[in-house]
C-alpha cells in the first residue's frame, strides 16, 4: 500500500499552511489512516530477536532513569557476550509499573515506516524521523517539553490524552523539558483515538498521558532550518564565485589570499539580504532531504534476487554489484546537480 501524503493527513493543504503550520495545533481524523507501525509490528520487532539499544529505551516523566539492564539481556554468539538486547517479559513488567516504551529512529529499521518518511521528506523538503511510543493507563513517558522540530503524532493503539502548550514567549529557546517555573498557556486538550493525526508545531510544549489500556502513537518529527544552518548558507553565499587556491605557499602568498578574501567577503555581503540566506538554508536542508529520501526508497536487492541473478558465477554478481554502486553515484550526482 502506498504511503499517505499530506493531504490524507490534513485534508486542504493550502488551508493547513495557511492556518495550523508552526501557527496552532490541531487534530485530525482522517477517513482511513493506519500507523505503519502498530502492537503488530512491535511485537514482530521482538520476535526477531535483533531489536536492541539504542533503538529502545524505556522512560519516565519522573526525571527516575531506567537502567538499560531493567528492560534488557544479554547474549552469547560465538563465545562472546553482547548486552542490550530487547526482554519483552522484562519491558510489559515496567510497562505495568507506569513507564514507556520508546523505539528511536523506527525509519532506519522498518520499513514500510521509511517509505512513510521518504515520502513525506520529499514533500517538505525537511528532515523527518519516526520514534514510536508504548504507554500504559496513566503513564507518562516525557515531562512537558518543547521539541527542535514539528511534529506529527499518529495515534495507532489505545487512547492517549494530550495537552499541547503555547510557543516559546523569546526566541532564546531552548528544546527539552520545561523549567518548573514556566507556565506556558494551555492550547489544545484532546484525547487521540487510534487513527487520528494531532499536529504540534516546532517548540510548543507538549505532554502526553495514557487514557486507556496500552497506548502507542508514531512520532513523526520534521527539522526546520537553524542559527548553525544559516551560518552554513551565509559561508557558501560569501564564497561563491572565490576561485582562491586552495593551499597557497609562503607568507606572501598567504597574506595575499587573505587580501582577496576579505575584498570577495565585503563585495558579497552587501548583496546578500536575510531571505538569501533563508533560501539557501532551506535549498541545502532540501537537497539533504531529497538524497536521503532517495536512499530510503530505493529497494535493495533481496538474497532471492541476488541468487537469481548470480547463478551465471562469480564474475557476474561482481558485475552486479558494481552496476548497482554505479546507480547510486548517477542518483546522488544527479540529485546534486538538479539542486542548484
Amino acid at each position: 500500500m502506498e504511503s499517505p501524503t499530506l493531504a490524507d493527513w490534513v485534508g486542504d493543504v493550502r488551508s493547513f499552511t495557511g492556518h495550523q503550520w508552526q501557527r496552532k495545533p490541531a487534530v485530525f481524523t482522517p477517513e482511513k489512516l493506519a500507523s505503519p507501525f502498530d502492537l503488530d509490528a512491535l511485537d514482530a520487532a521482538f520476535d526477531t530477536g535483533l531489536l536492541r539499544t539504542p533503538y529502545l529505551e524505556m522512560v519516565r516523566s519522573t526525571k527516575v532513569t531506567v537502567p538499560p539492564e531493567a528492560y534488557t539481556t544479554s547474549r552469547t554468539v560465538n563465545g562472546v557476550t553482547h548486552h542490550g538486547f530487547a526482554d519483552r517479559a522484562k519491558v510489559l513488567a515496567l510497562l505495568g509499573v507506569g513507564a514507556t516504551l520508546l523505539l528511536r529512529c523506527v525509519d532506519q529499521w522498518h520499513r514500510p515506516t521509511g517509505e512513510l518518511v521518504a515520502r513525506l521528506s520529499e514533500e517538505l523538503d525537511r528532515r523527518v524521523e519516526a520514534f514510536f511510543f508504548v504507554t500504559p493507563a496513566g503513564g507518562q513517558g516525557l515531562a512537558v517539553h518543547r521539541d527542535d522540530a514539528d511534529v506529527f503524532v499518529l495515534q495507532a493503539a489505545g487512547r492517549k490524552t494530550w495537552y499541547v502548550h503555547d510557543a516559546p514567549g523569546t526566541a532564546d529557546w531552548s528544546p527539552g523539558e520545561l523549567p518548573d517555573d514556566e507556565h506556558s498557556p494551555r492550547l489544545l486538550h484532546r484525547v487521540l483515538e487510534p487513527g487520528s493525526v494531532l499536529y504540534v508545531p516546532r517548540g510548543f510544549a507538549h505532554r502526553a498521558v495514557g487514557a486507556a489500556g496500552l497506548s502507542a502513537h508514531l512520532s513523526l518529527t520534521i527539522r526546520d532550518v537553524s542559527v548553525p544552518d544559516l551560518r552554513a548558507a551565509l559561508e557558501q553565499r560569501l564564497t561563491d564565485g572565490l576561485g582562491l587556491p586552495a593551499r597557497p605557499l609562503g607568507e606572501g602568498a598567504i597574506d595575499d589570499s587573505c587580501a582577496a578574501l576579505l575584498d570577495h567577503v565585503r563585495a558579497r555581503l552587501d548583496m546578500i539580504e536575510p531571505e538569501d540566506l533563508r533560501l539557501t538554508a532551506r535549498a541545502a536542508q532540501a537537497r539533504a532531504a531529497r538524497v536521503e529520501a532517495a536512499e530510503n526508497a530505493e529497494r535493495a536487492e533481496t538474497f532471492a534476487e541476488a541468487a537469481r541473478t548470480w547463478e551465471g558465477g562469480g564474475t557476474d554478481a561482481g558485475r552486479a554489484g558494481l552496476a548497482s554502486v554505479s546507480r547510486t553515484w548517477r542518483r546522488l550526482r544527479d540529485a546534486a546537480r538538479t539542486s542548484h
